[in-house]
């Protein structure tokens, strides 16, 4: 072993001071913000007397359905409440629909947001038993606080398609329904007409990324022309957003609403939420009518908001208590950052870093999507397709490394400990979560990018993946740790660069794919709106990586501490937030 190995094998002292000093602040802080941010979200659901409830029921051939119920003060078996069935979207769970389930309980319904099948807590494969559609409405329909004769259906995207199945199944257990970016018919619903639905109200949106799969047009700005959306409508002629087709007394009623957002922006827009519960206040009878405008959930989404920034700094902050103890202390060394300054070389390494594995996104996730469906080994499509970009951005990165030799290679942390602390991290972190699981009965969220606790088969599933997505983190981190980490670098630098290395690819391209979709009303990615939509997470959930790999270097010298937990943290973020099709 060579001199300068030696150095590195040897714990720094603690009196030479080679790295920050004790932050246990930030576990304290991150842990406040977790818990008063949970609370926060649960305030403001169950506000206005509204209970709400973790269930559990049995489905088709007794396989086990996750929902939760929303009760309002006054519901009961003496004076049952008119009701709603509530739906997400495809690789979405029951909280996404909170801000549907919060103002609809609001107005006195019991609202039943449920997980479709084979996504968050539901289990069976995705699409199954009619995504489980038929088994929530008949559920729905047996709580004896429900108005039997009152009942509501709504879903966004593949919940639309949920909620259908159910009108198909029961015909005449519901009174009206709201399809938020979803649409009748092929592949998956069945086809509309003028008489069916019953009560037909379509929020979908001006830049919906899915008009084609939905309506068959191009541009989500073209439904009103779509030849599928006005034989639903029973007309031949270009529909008038706003304008009420049919009739309400007759079931037949149809109304178009387009907002000015996205597709997972409905989640986000108040005008979406206020169009679904005015209709609900045309269509049932009962409940506590309030004006559109009227909304607090947006309070919820910023409790959770703040529980998901919370987590990143209890993670943070868990790893420098941790490295101080005995247990640990070997693997704390100071890092040695590159020698040379920020030049054409850096530059080159820097550019293809952050460009190449945005470039390869969508090439890879078609591929690995047609090459790679899911199996008993490979239980989740989404999933595999991203690990399989994951390795291919560690092949750039190994490419980039042997092409650009760096003078500095960060110390290898033994294995044993780089393990244990790692798991010891992510189990403390994740016991948090079970506590606000288990009290408040919350994910910690913001719109779409969500840390849920996983259900026991997902901890199973992720047990397949974490390997090879960790194996890709510790190739990828590496070259960031020892190419791009410049001496003399202030801590902002350090985290900035890392940051913009990771992330910046994916915000140029999709500010590019997006700047145009807003500009023309053209998705030039529409070929695959679905990896194009899924892309928008990987902006949060790579910086996140970032802060939390360079934390780790500075404390260990090391890359490996900080893609361990990388590795783990992000496999269990999608194999919790997918869908299981095997």
């Amino acid at each position: 072993m060579t001199d300068k190995n030696m150095a590195l094998e040897t714990p720094i002292r603690s009196t030479e001071n080679p790295y920050p000093k004790p932050a246990y602040w930030i576990a304290l802080i991150g842990l406040i913000l977790i818990f008063s941010g949970a609370m926060l979200a649960h305030m403001i659901r169950t506000s206005d007397g509204i209970s709400v409830s973790d269930i559990r029921f049995a489905g088709t051939d007794g396989i086990e359905m996750s929902a939760l119920l929303y009760v309002p003060a006054g519901a009961s078996e003496a004076a049952p409440a008119p009701a709603i069935l509530a739906v997400h979207g495809y690789i979405n769970s029951r909280e996404t629909q909170d801000g549907f389930a919060i103002e609809f309980a609001r107005r006195g319904y019991v609202v039943l947001s449920m997980d479709q099948t084979g996504h968050g807590y539901s289990e069976g494969p995705a699409f199954s038993n009619g995504f489980g559609g038929p088994d929530g409405l008949k559920y729905l329909r047996s709580l004896p606080m429900v108005d039997r004769d009152q009942i509501g259906l709504e879903g966004h995207s593949m919940g639309g398609w949920t909620v259908l199945a159910a009108a198909a199944a029961m015909p005449d257990a519901y009174q009206s329904i709201v399809l938020q970016g979803s649409s009748t018919g092929a592949p998956f619903a069945q086809e509309g007409n003028p008489d069916w639905p019953r009560n037909l109200a379509l929020v979908f949106s001006l830049y919906d990324e899915f008009a084609q799969i939905m309506w068959g047009v191009d541009r989500a700005i073209d439904t009103p022309t779509s030849s599928k959306l006005q034989s639903v409508f029973g007309t031949q002629d270009k529909i008038v957003a706003g304008q009420l087709y049919g009739s309400l007394a007759d079931g037949t009623a149809r109304i178009l609403h387009q907002p000015h957002t996205t597709h997972p922006g409905n989640h986000l827009s108040t005008d979406a939420i206020g169009r679904a519960t005015d209709w609900f206040a045309k269509t049932l009878k009962g409940g506590s009518p309030r004006p559109a405008s009227d909304q607090i959930w947006m309070w919820k989404e910023f409790g959770t908001g703040l529980g998901l920034l919370g987590f990143i700094l209890l993670v943070i902050g868990t790893f420098d208590i941790l490295i101080r103890l005995p247990a640990f202390a070997p693997l704390r060394r100071a890092p040695i950052a590159n020698g040379i300054p920020r030049d054409r070389r850096w530059w080159t390494i820097f550019c293809f870093s952050t460009i190449l594995p945005a470039l390869i996104f969508f090439p890879v996730f078609i591929a690995a999507g047609l090459g790679l469906p899911a199996s008993q080994w490979l239980p989740q499509a989404i999933t595999t397709q991203v690990t399989i970009w994951a390795l291919a951005s560690a092949g750039i990165a190994l490419s980039l490394n042997r092409l650009f030799r760096s003078s500095a290679t960060p110390a290898l942390s033994p294995w044993i400990r780089t393990i244990c602390i790692a798991m010891a991290t992510v189990t403390i972190a994740y016991l948090a979560l079970l506590l606000v699981d288990r009290i408040f009965h919350t994910d910690l969220r913001f719109w779409v990018v969500a840390i849920k606790l996983p259900s026991h088969s997902q901890w199973g599933i992720a047990a397949i993946y974490v390997l090879p997505i960790t194996a890709a983190f510790f190739v990828t981190l590496r070259s960031l740790c020892a190419a791009l980490a410049v001496d003399g670098d202030s801590t902002a630098k350090q985290y900035g660069s890392a940051i913009a290395t990771l992330c910046l690819g994916f915000v140029i391209l999709l500010s590019l794919i997006y700047g145009i979709f807003f500009l023309t009303g053209t998705l030039i990615t529409g070929f695959d709106p679905l990896s194009t939509v899924i892309a928008l997470q990987f902006i949060p959930l790579l910086a996140a990586m970032a802060i939390i790999t360079i934390f780790c270097w500075r404390r260990t010298g090391s890359h490996r501490p900080g893609a361990t937990l990388a590795g783990i943290l992000v496999t269990l973020y999608v194999v919790a937030g997918t869908a299981t099709q095997i």
